[in-house]
């Protein structure tokens, strides 16, 4: 197709460019691309370099709703937070969990999780991360560890399989929510 660059007045190099604008590195990884008429490219990886996703593995996925902005420029925007059902006074304690000030943030967003993420106007200063879905899946991989602990431990059969049962479940429900708490 290189008489088509050429008629269209681009060089390889240009192509190259329009590629990498697309996270495109090797050319080989192209199954086809489409010049638009806007001058963009559109492009189509082979089906080995697209990107794994849930349908790929069969894994369900919660949808994600859009983030709300609840601080713009230092200022509280009250009715994104009252659409997500949470008031100034879950804010300001999420605001401390961050060690931030309300002064400070350029741009405060809520995710679908509940999780409150801020951009400071300063972006010298370390804001710490959400860590609720982090803390979730530890606490539920300790508790199963400790069922599997019970279990090791007893010498009662009916409680031995018990433990070994619900330790069994709990790993599985551990695997379902994975993608959700890794956070």
């Amino acid at each position: 197709m290189e008489d088509n660059l050429k008629k269209e007045r681009y060089t390889t190099d240009e192509l190259l460019e329009l590629l990498r604008k697309k996270d495109v590195y090797q050319v080989s990884d192209v199954e086809f691309a489409i010049l638009e008429a806007t001058g963009d490219l559109s492009v189509m990886l082979k089906k080995e370099n697209q990107p794994l996703t849930a349908k790929d593995v069969n894994v369900s996925v919660a949808s994600i709703k859009e983030p709300q902005n609840v601080i713009m420029d230092g200022e509280i925007l009250d009715e994104p937070l009252s659409t997500i059902g949470r008031n100034r006074a879950w804010l300001h304690i999420e605001l401390e969990k961050l060690g931030v000030t309300i002064e400070n943030v350029f741009l405060g967003q809520v995710n679908s999780y509940g999780e409150l993420t801020v951009d400071l106007f300063d972006d010298k200063l370390q804001v710490a991360s959400p860590q609720e879905r982090p803390l979730i899946f530890s606490t539920l991989k300790k508790c199963q560890a400790d069922l599997e602990m019970f279990a090791l431990g007893t010498e009662v059969k009916e409680a031995k399989e018990m433990f070994t049962k619900n330790s069994k479940k709990l790993q599985e429900a551990i695997d379902k929510v994975f993608p959700i708490l890794k956070g």
